[in-house]
């Protein structure tokens, strides 16, 4: 273990973290642990954007790395490290050296075979056989970074922290991580709290750079490390890596390049440097590098520049700059869907679908408890072509669950599924409403009018549904009390929900994106009593039209879009 880093005290007495913590050490495979390798030429990149390089004197930094796997940034480092103190003229000193390094490698073969890799370099580099061990040992710490301690802060931080779900790690372990991370929210990948490990580890002015998913940087379950960002840091540079040939293997994420560093008392300088996909090519990477470290850009540089991207726990816009400068023109002066009068919303959830849905007519219970239910698969020609399921409804008029003693056929029915409803886990929180759906059904909403949006599609495919079926929790919905549903649907099936959707969602492979509520109602609505008789006569004669370029045309004089800014909105945007 490292003289400086040590497991938290508290870990020891942990015996089941513990245990957790040792199977993932000697018995975990390289994907469990969500283990995956980067190239060379990008860890070169990384290093120099980060500014350690052998031409400063590294061994006045000290530079984190907090899950070292096969050594791709810690022997680049520790190359680096050497090649600078062999310019000083105490050399290879060790008790300059023992600070400037630290890294953490749970996998306890992994961590043993880059030791042995390190060794080797150290030999090579001139390092004294004597002087090797103390520093290895004083480098490198075999265990869980999450759980780790270190007594001293650093100037650097930089690495690939692994990409693994919550699923996969045990529950004691995640209740742990719960425990000390602020960042955990929702499903967060665990990737989340190596970012604010690290960055709380950082001193002031101190810079990290990591390559790993940008699914943080927009959705939900990062919104709390984006506050912690937006509060404390700097997000300095961004290069989106989606597409490129960053890993040693592929991988189906979405990668992208951070340089965070730590503010001091003033945060004047909000400015984010951009660049997307550049070639894996050493020498390409260098020059990049040296442009987006520069003090001033180029007027032709290629690389962008956009002011203050973290504001709170926003979603981080870091692409598509003219579509950008029209949402927030679009923001400025319109209101929300929501403020303009709709709703928007999502279908029901049963925790138990084989249980609580079936054919309608089959559903052997009282007609009120019964409820037409609109799937996925009844919109996907882009009208409701309904295959005649049913949902049970528990709910009365109320709200509130009603009594099965009044309902002799529902008590029947869900008596016989008991054991599949009960065993639920918004069953099991309240026994006695054990037959509730996960989401409360209101029947007034199967007679609106609204429309229907699948959650995953590659373009907005908004569905007109009459005001007789109920939404299954694959579909979002959208009703209003101001707004004609006709005319609305002509808007939301124009270019200018793909528009807000695309900037605010993350992508999903193949280009997909999903319309999701906290997507939608971002999108900008003109309230319906500023809209002409004019038109609104064309707004629902176009609803449905297949001419999309006409509909955006429409839309485009609705929203007052100039030409420009009406190419923004075209395209393969109509489903």
């Amino acid at each position: 273990m490292s003289e400086s880093l040590a497991l938290d005290p508290f870990f020891d007495s942990l015996c089941p973290v513990a245990e957790a913590v040792e199977r993932l050490a000697s018995e975990s495979g390289a994907e469990e642990r969500g283990a995956i390798y980067t190239r060379r030429e990008v860890v070169d990149f990384i290093l120099d954007l980060v500014g350690y390089t052998v031409d400063q004197n590294l061994t006045s930094y000290r530079l984190l790395e907090p899950s070292f796997g096969d050594g791709d940034f810690i022997l680049p480092a520790v190359e680096r490290l050497l090649a600078s103190a062999q310019r000083e003229p105490d050399g290879l000193s060790v008790e300059k050296l023992k600070p400037a390094i630290r890294g953490v490698e749970l996998h306890r073969e992994t961590f043993e075979r880059n030791r042995q890799s390190l060794r080797k370099l150290m030999i090579e580099q001139g390092v004294l056989s004597k002087d090797i061990d103390g520093l290895l040992n004083a480098w490198l710490t075999q265990g869980d970074f999450l759980l780790c301690e270190f007594d001293q802060d650093f100037t650097h931080a930089v690495g690939n922290p692994p990409y693994l779900r919550q699923e996969v790690i045990p529950d004691v372990l995640m209740g742990e991580y719960r425990q000390r991370y602020s960042t955990i929210y929702d499903r967060a990948d665990i990737y989340v709290p190596f970012i604010e490990k690290s960055l709380r580890n950082l001193a002031t002015g101190g810079k990290l750079s990591f390559i790993c998913a940008d699914r943080w940087m927009k959705n939900r379950y990062g919104k709390k490390l984006r506050e912690l960002v937006s509060k404390d840091y700097h997000l300095a540079t961004y290069v989106d890596m989606v597409g490129t040939d960053a890993f040693h293997s592929e991988v189906s994420a979405y990668p992208a390049i951070t340089v965070i560093e730590r503010s001091g008392s003033s945060q004047e300088n909000n400015v984010t440097r951009v660049f997307a996909r550049p070639e894996i090519n050493g020498k390409v990477l260098d020059r990049l590098a040296r442009e987006l470290t520069k003090p001033k850009l180029k007027t032709s540089s290629r690389v962008r520049e956009i002011d203050k991207i973290a504001a709170g726990g926003e979603p981080w816009i870091l692409d598509d700059f003219d579509a950008l400068a029209l949402v927030r023109r679009l923001e400025s002066r319109l209101p929300a869907i929501e403020e303009a009068g709709c709703k928007v919303g999502i279908g029901v959830a049963t925790g138990a679908d084989k249980a609580f849905i079936g054919d309608f007519e089959e559903l052997d219970v009282e007609p009120s408890r019964k409820l037409p239910l609109v799937m996925t698969k009844d919109i996907l020609e882009g009208h409701v072509q309904w295959r005649g399921r049913g949902v049970i409804n528990p709910f009365g008029d109320d709200g509130k669950l009603v009594s099965l003693e009044d309902f002799p056929k529902l008590k029947g029915y869900l008596d016989e599924r008991y054991e599949q409803i009960a065993k639920r886990h918004v069953a099991t929180k309240a026994p006695q409403n054990w037959y509730r759906t996960i989401d409360r059904i209101y029947p007034d909403l199967a007679k609106r009018e609204k429309l229907l949006i699948p959650d995953i599609k590659g373009d907005a495919s908004i569905v007109y549904e009459g005001g007789k079926l109920y939404p299954h929790h694959n579909l979002y919905f959208i009703t209003s009390d101001e707004w004609d549903v006709h005319a609305l649907q002509a808007v939301m099936r124009s270019g200018i929900a793909r528009l807000f959707v695309s900037l605010y969602s993350t992508k999903m492979r193949g280009g997909y994106l999903r319309f999701q509520a906290q997507y939608l109602r971002r999108i900008r609505l003109p309230r319906w009593d500023s809209v002409s008789v004019e038109m609104r006569d064309r707004l629902k004669r176009f609803s449905e039209t297949n001419d999309r370029h006409e509909l955006n045309e429409i839309v485009a004089s609705l929203y007052g879009l100039s030409a420009d800014e009406m190419k923004l909105i075209e395209g393969d945007t109509v489903a």
